[in-house]
């Protein structure tokens, strides 16, 4: 049972985000702690009844946080959690599932334009003071999107965002979802998972949007690579297990695909030894397209959401995972 609010402590644990602040701003009256670092969130999750957290929680410390109700996720993937010792406790878990959709969507476009615009050369080129002449050889030039086609695979909160971006763009898009009678979601078609092998030779840029599950881990293999056409790019903004990393640089380093603009990677941060740095035709962003300048805003506006239910003994809350 969720303590009144007047008795609620809420401890924040992230290494970086102004929750605090901006729940002070916005609920002045709470008591709120914050921590920012592994150690001191050990030291004050006993105190606790709702903590909101992402990558600092480690599944041991719910033994040591005897007053612990509700978890609300900060970040929107929740794997790090064990679900079954939280119900086992009668913790409840939410996510911030949604919080960043806009912003994912906006940054895989970015990618996708990147890619096309052949942007990441051009910086290079600054860096280097070198004014590149005009290409002769087409293949050597930035190109259109307009009349290209973009499979999306998730098509769900950002994968429908993603989905209608590239449609201003002029582009064909085939999303891809688990449910295909939930819609299309601005896509021009949609197909179910069984249907991807048979998609992947139209495609021009395969954009991942989808959540880690057990069905999507390893999606994007060495047969999966090898479907698509020697001139199309991988995007992924989903989670770095979906692609298995090896079977990428050995397509990238063959031609058997043109490149790929990477936001998540299997292990974050990413080692300075891994071949992903210096693979040919890679573009990588260190997981930061769920960042906006509205993130914490958006993460307290759930936050609150979840506790009002709470509070009114309701069953269901906002991206209720537990």
């Amino acid at each position: 049972m969720l303590p009144a609010r007047e008795h609620l402590t809420i401890c924040i644990a992230h290494p970086a985000y102004q929750l605090k602040s901006r729940l002070d701003a916005a609920h002045p009256g709470l008591h709120v702690v914050e921590v920012r670092n592994a150690a001191d969130f050990k030291q004050r999750v006993a105190e606790a009844d709702v903590v909101v957290v992402s990558n600092l929680w480690r599944n041991d410390l719910l033994a040591g946080a005897p007053r612990l109700t509700f978890i609300q996720s900060v970040s929107a993937g929740v794997d790090q959690f064990d679900q079954a010792a939280l119900r086992a406790k009668g913790v409840r878990l939410a996510s911030a599932r949604g919080v960043n959709a806009r912003a994912v969507a906006h940054h895989a476009m970015a990618l996708i334009l990147a890619l096309a615009r052949r942007l990441p050369e051009a910086w290079d080129n600054q860096k280097r003071r070198h004014w590149r002449p005009m290409a002769g050889n087409p293949a050597d030039r930035e190109d259109e999107l307009t009349g290209k086609t973009l499979l999306v695979v998730g098509l769900g909160g950002i994968g429908g965002r993603l989905a209608r971006l590239a449609k201003a763009f002029e582009m064909t898009v085939i999303g891809v979802r688990q449910d295909p009678a939930k819609g299309a979601e601005g896509a021009d078609a949609v197909h179910n998972f069984a249907d991807l092998p048979a998609l992947l030779p139209r495609a021009d840029f395969a954009a991942l949007a989808c959540p880690l599950t057990a069905d999507t881990t390893g999606l994007m293999d060495a047969a999966a690579f090898g479907r698509m056409k020697p001139s199309a790019y991988l995007v992924n903004v989903a989670r770095g297990g979906c692609v298995v990393e090896g079977d990428l640089i050995a397509a990238l380093q063959s031609g058997g695909i043109a490149g790929a603009a990477l936001d998540v990677v299997a292990e974050e941060p990413l080692p300075a030894a891994s071949p992903l740095w210096t693979a040919p035709g890679v573009f990588i962003t260190s997981h930061l397209g769920g960042e906006t300048r509205s993130y914490e805003d958006n993460v307290v506006e759930v936050l609150m959401e979840n506790l009002g239910r709470l509070w009114r003994g309701g069953a269901a809350l906002r991206n209720q995972v537990v």
